[in-house]
């Protein structure tokens, strides 16, 4: 199935987009869960168990990937699992701890806004002024959520507040590089299935956390008894199975079915799923503004899919109305 093969493959596309951005949004809530390991050491955990899941699933076709390995597919690997792994993930739980889900969420939340804008240059790609009313309900829905932290007293001190925000921009760009540069490479490599270049980025992203394995121990590791590392365990292993591995090939199968303004688009479904995650954490129902976000998202992504299938439409020879029937 390819990007060109019609409705059914956008169809496809976004369930993919959907069931990633469910489990992604998990990564939001485990730094919350075991707020007493600090952002470097959740990351290391994670990803060295995404490396040895991914090692023991690559394992059958090592050799014939192993074959197709050159220099600049190498190097791909090694900053993709550095700019959309490890470094990403640093930045992501250090923003979650210092200012809080809904924060993080926010400006995580503008991603889609700068995949969809460097999109728009694709040659074929739906023009920017024709998704600019899905860019301004993204937009709306991200300020709804900044005015409620804002408007929310502080949990913590400003200094603390602020490093947490320049710790989420410093996520938002790391994870667009990735979005913008894993896309690229599935194009690239096309004879390659999604799922290997998933493990493959797994081996290169747990090489990496091993590298930072002593720098974890240099730093020194918290006091924490069987409990706390036995839940330690248990949620990087979690993470790294369902975010890691099964979202991250979600994520692969819709690259290649959605045109890249369009996968920005579903990244906000990663950012609904957070938001939803954090209140059942915190056991509330969501605020005014909240609920207006999360609306406000939603119609973003439903304009997007709009914009989009007006196209198909008209490569079939139907009109909207009647591909709709």
């Amino acid at each position: 199935m390819s990007k060109g093969s019609g409705g059914g493959a956008t169809l496809a596309g976004i369930l993919f987009g959907m069931g990633a951005g469910a489990l992604w949004g998990l990564v939001f809530l485990a730094p919350e869960v075991v707020r007493g390991f600090s952002p470097l050491e959740q990351a290391v955990g994670r990803y060295l168990a995404y490396g040895a899941m991914s090692a023991l699933l690559i394992a059958p076709r090592w050799r014939t990937l192993a074959a197709l390995m050159t220099p600049r597919i190498l190097w791909a690997l090694a900053w993709l699992a550095l700019a959309g792994n490890l470094f990403y993930y640093v930045l992501l739980a250090s923003a979650v701890q210092m200012g809080g889900i809904a924060m993080t969420s926010l400006v995580v939340g503008f991603l889609p806004v700068a995949v969809t804008i460097i999109g728009s240059r694709e040659a074929g790609a739906v023009p920017l002024r024709q998704l600019a009313p899905s860019l301004l309900l993204c937009m709306a829905g991200a300020l709804c959520i900044g005015w409620q932290a804002v408007a929310m007293p502080g949990s913590g001190p400003m200094a603390t507040r602020l490093a947490g925000l320049a710790c989420a921009v410093g996520a938002l760009i790391s994870w667009t590089a990735f979005a913008i540069g894993n896309n690229h490479w599935l194009r690239q490599l096309g004879d390659m299935r999604a799922q290997d270049w998933n493990f493959l980025i797994g081996l290169a992203t747990g090489a990496q956390a091993l590298l930072f394995l002593p720098v974890v121990f240099l730093i020194g590791v918290g006091q924490h008894d069987a409990a706390g590392w036995g839940k330690f365990a248990g949620v990087a292993i979690g993470v790294a199975l369902l975010a890691s591995i099964v979202g991250n090939a979600l994520w692969n199968r819709m690259s290649r079915l959605l045109p890249l303004t369009m996968v920005g688009q579903m990244i906000l479904f990663e950012t609904a799923f957070a938001l939803i995650y954090g209140f059942l954490w915190e056991q509330r129902l969501p605020t005014l503004w909240e609920g207006a976000a999360f609306v406000l998202v939603v119609l973003s992504v439903i304009t997007c899919i709009a914009t989009h299938r007006r196209p198909i439409a008209a490569e079939a020879g139907l009109s909207p109305l009647a591909e709709s029937l």
